[in-house]
């Protein structure tokens, strides 16, 4: 089995927490080619001195805010005339939760910009080089409300689904030049925002933190919350030359708690 990815170079966004510099460090330990994206310079800084160079890649890092999707446009357009890109990890922190009869329309509208609007224009900037290396690996991290909705995340039920629209029609489109598309769709991993979660619903329902975090994983087959890296090694795997025929799917890493096929 192919997973070497020494001679390719991988762009990860949202990699200064979470999923994203899970994803960033496991990549870099197969050998790629690390860009680091997200908007505190300070915390880029601090990932890349904990990505391997054991391969011999020289990692990077571009300051962008997924808030200001023109500037991020100017930025990667301005980097992928000087870099061929050949794996793209689109990552960004979800929507506030809350019911969808309570969201505002700009609550719909910020979401769709940061997270599909966003991912569009980094493809569109990086998909000319994935062409002529007859190499792309487009993954994108949603969420496995693309398959069953979860309560009290209504905007985010909202835009995960239409990110998944969207990458299944470029998994078609995009296939003939050696591009797959695929996503990866967290269960309850121990982030920043799942945390957050834990801490809303232990507030709504008059409970711990510890308490709301049980009730979590009683929901879970596996027993347990999952790690960044269990999610990362996911993502890792469909950049390599062994998942090339992998194209076009929705795979959940959540410990079986997913009530569909």
């Amino acid at each position: 089995m192919n997973l070497d990815l020494t001679g390719k170079h991988a762009i990860v966004c949202g990699s200064t927490q979470g999923i994203g510099k899970a994803s960033a460090v496991e990549l870099a330990l197969l050998g790629a080619r690390v860009t680091l994206i997200a908007r505190n310079e300070n915390k880029l800084k601090a990932v890349l001195k904990e990505l391997s160079t054991a391969k011999g890649a020289a990692h990077d890092y571009v300051v962008a805010d997924f808030s200001a999707p023109d500037d991020l446009r100017s930025k990667v357009n301005d980097y992928a005339r000087t870099n061929t890109v050949h794996i793209l990890v689109n990552n960004t922190g979800g929507p506030p939760a809350g019911q969808a009869m309570d969201a505002r329309t700009e609550d719909f509208v910020q979401a769709f910009s940061n997270h599909l609007l966003c991912n569009h224009i980094l493809v569109q900037a990086l998909v000319e080089g994935m062409k002529k290396a007859a190499y792309g690996r487009i993954i994108n991290v949603i969420s496995t409300s693309v398959k069953i909705p979860i309560r009290g995340l209504g905007v985010s039920n909202t835009i995960r689904g239409a990110v998944a629209n969207w990458s299944k029609t470029l998994s078609l489109e995009l296939a003939p030049f050696g591009i797959t598309v695929n996503n990866v769709l967290p269960g309850s991993t121990m982030t920043g925002r799942l945390e957050s979660l834990i801490t809303s619903n232990a507030q709504k329902a008059g409970k711990t933190f510890d308490e709301a975090k049980q009730d979590m994983i009683r929901e879970i087959p596996a027993g347990r919350i999952a790690d960044s890296h269990e999610v990362a090694a996911a993502i890792a795997f469909l950049a390599t030359p062994a998942a090339g025929y992998i194209n076009g799917v929705n795979v959940p890493v959540d410990g079986g708690r997913t009530g569909c096929l």
